[in-house]
């Protein structure tokens, strides 16, 4: 699934009463609402960050693992960057995409 900038519609951040970490809701055009945890955001844009800052990066792959041995304050699961993350056929084909029409894709 990808999803445009013009299907979504509103997008709050907020730290909900009773709560201490932030929750993140897309709303989609067509009335889809996905919420998501500071964790998952934290992630998502460490991540973004990493690639779009990255002199030679054009790649990362963050898997969901649970961590027994973590710092006070973080959750048991994490989104964890793989040392080697694995290129499928799919990623190839879209890094071929991306040299042929010689334009950032999206």
């Amino acid at each position: 699934m990808v999803i445009r900038n013009e299907d979504v519609v509103r997008v709050v951040a907020e730290i909900p009463c009773g709560h201490n970490h932030l929750r993140t809701t897309v709303v989609l055009a067509d009335g889809t609402e996905m919420v998501f945890q500071e964790a998952t955001i934290a992630s998502i844009v460490r991540a973004y960050i990493d690639v779009k800052t990255h002199p030679q990066s054009t790649r990362i792959e963050l898997n969901g693992k649970r961590i027994v041995d973590r710092k006070e304050g973080y959750a048991e699961w994490q989104l964890i960057e793989e040392k080697n993350p694995t290129k499928d056929k799919e990623c190839e084909a879209w890094t071929s995409k991306c040299k042929t029409y010689k334009g950032s894709a999206e």
